[in-house]
């Protein structure tokens, strides 16, 4: 990708942000409308982090990146802070790609 596509690309989401800010000011979901978009965020981030995770370029990967993530979820079960749950997760994984 060059410079140019990279900056097009930022100008276009940021003015699609613009836009939706404009557009949406006079627009409000029904109850069931606002509740299944608050329950659409966390789903679609646990789907794009699973595939992250596990993707190997079209086969199941486990390996150190899924350690990492085991740990950083059991950091933030068990309440840790943030900064915490992000340098254990990084740790483990670092570690574990080092061996």
């Amino acid at each position: 990708m060059t410079w140019i596509s990279i900056g097009a690309l930022a100008v276009g989401c940021y003015f699609f942000k613009v836009i939706g800010v404009f557009a949406g000011r006079g627009l409000r979901l029904s109850g069931v409308g606002g509740e299944a978009l608050s329950h659409l965020t966390p789903a679609v981030l646990a789907g794009l982090i699973m595939v992250q995770t596990f993707d190997g370029g079209g086969t199941l990967e486990v390996g150190a990146v899924t350690a990492g993530v085991a740990a950083g979820g059991l950091a933030a079960f068990v309440r840790l802070p943030f900064p915490v749950v992000l340098v254990s997760a990084s740790a483990v994984t670092a570690l574990l790609r080092l061996l």
